[in-house]
């Protein structure tokens, strides 16, 4: 449950699904920029790192692979 480490989005892009709030969110990391998408929505739009829900789903929600985010919910 949610990002162990914030050292982890510094190395590698991070996926994280957070079915509370039915969204998903993508960090990558060479751009230094966190993307949204929400369930049953194909496009994604970036986020500023301190948005809030960004920051409740790496505490609270689940790691996916980079599969299960494009294929989406």
């Amino acid at each position: 449950m949610g990002i162990k480490s914030s050292a982890e989005l510094a190395i590698r892009d991070v996926y994280v699904d957070y079915d509370l709030e039915e969204v998903m969110f993508r960090w990558s990391f060479l751009k230094k920029q966190a993307y949204r998408k929400f369930y049953n929505d194909e496009k994604e739009s970036p986020v500023p790192i301190d948005n809030k829900l960004y920051n409740e789903a790496l505490l609270f929600g689940d790691e996916i692979s980079k599969e299960q985010y494009e294929q989406g919910k």
